[in-house]
């Protein structure tokens, strides 16, 4: 492909190029953790766009710059509109572009919301891979029945077959309803039951994941939760800041999880610190942390890095390319401003509507 063509691929490619492929995403993730801990990334803050009176919508940008073996930039720009699904829409929307790291050219415009779902549960699976201690634990609770946490439940499954069970809850009962068919159908061998309320999930489930749209705490006590129960808090406003503190907490990065009033963020208004952050994932991964020890009852919140996406992101270009899936729109960019030759005709026939006050159409 030249430097001046763009590959589109479209949420049929994505899909088509990701099916299957769970542990080599995840080893995607785990390997752009670690780049990433090496200090061989980039990655400002998120950019959050908000709208006057409109507090649950908002559009997220998130650049990155990712070293190592992947050597690419990008964006990710993703929307959170949850009345769209009254409409029957799905709640997130995205694109994600990459950038040549030799030229700094958009190499690709891809639809990001699959590739951001998947990166997202499998940050949270690999996480359960390393935290979570998985002797006799055969049930994943799941709060939250939207995308998110199906793909934690696929992701999970994957890694670990001998999960036999899930138990899931949200506040709107018919969508854990239409969550269980669609589950049945993806996990014909797992035993699927609806909870009737959020504190079945935390008694019954070593394990769960909690993906939901709430903007504020809802959780405040984890008495009921066995000790070692893993947490993988994926919405990270869920838990209040005395949850948090209470816990061995593991993050994906100190700095930008501790922002945006998530409960972490909370937490370190309360405690005035950020000590009872004891590491991050990769950390772990790494070797230079502990696991949380047995009795503990662990918290993973990832914010959601941005290399991440473009990690994935790349993963997809390169199968899609082997694959000759997408399109490519030739000459996307335009020719060098030093060398364009402007049309003659175009710039007298405009010059003549301007001197005679004629409005043409561009």
């Amino acid at each position: 492909m030249q430097d001046d063509n763009i590959l589109i691929l479209n949420g049929d490619d994505v899909l088509s190029v990701l099916t299957g492929r769970e542990v080599e995403i995840m080893n995607t993730v785990q390997r752009a953790y670690e780049a990433h801990a090496r200090g061989d990334s980039s990655l400002p803050h998120s950019s959050f766009l908000r709208f006057p009176r409109e507090s649950t919508n908002r559009i997220i940008a998130l650049p990155a710059f990712l070293g190592d073996e992947f050597q690419i930039a990008g964006m990710k720009w993703i929307a959170s509109f949850p009345a769209n699904r009254d409409a029957g829409l799905d709640r997130a929307s995205a694109v994600l572009v990459l950038n040549s790291m030799l030229t700094g050219r958009p190499l690709a415009l891809i639809e990001g919301s699959i590739i951001s779902a998947k990166r997202t549960a499998a940050s949270a699976a690999l996480a359960a891979r390393h935290l979570h201690n998985w002797q006799g634990a055969s049930r994943l609770g799941l709060i939250g029945c939207g995308l998110i946490n199906l793909e934690v439940a696929r992701f999970t499954l994957a890694d670990w077959p001998q999960t036999r069970s899930l138990l899931l809850f949200d506040t709107e009962r018919d969508r854990a309803c239409q969550f269980k068919v669609k589950a049945e159908k993806l996990f014909p061998e797992v035993e699927i039951a609806i909870a009737g309320d959020v504190d079945s999930v935390l008694k019954n489930c070593p394990l769960l994941s909690i993906a939901t749209t709430a903007i504020e705490p809802h959780i405040s006590d984890l008495s009921s939760c066995a000790p070692g129960t893993t947490i993988l808090h994926i919405s990270l406003r869920d838990l209040t800041p005395e949850v948090i503190l209470s816990c061995d907490n593991v993050v994906d990065d100190v700095d930008h999880v501790c922002r945006a009033q998530t409960s972490v963020h909370l937490a370190e208004l309360m405690a005035g610190n950020r000590d009872f952050i004891r590491c991050t994932l990769a950390d772990v991964l790494l070797g230079s942390a502990a696991r949380p020890v047995a009795l503990a009852k662990a918290i993973f919140s990832p914010f959601g890095l941005g290399i991440l996406d473009i990690a994935v992101g790349k993963l997809v270009c390169d199968l899609a390319k082997s694959e000759g899936r997408g399109t490519v729109i030739d000459s996307f960019l335009p020719a060098s401003w030093t060398s364009r030759q402007e049309s003659a005709a175009v710039l007298e026939e405009r010059s003549c509507a301007a001197n005679s006050g004629v409005r043409l159409a561009s």
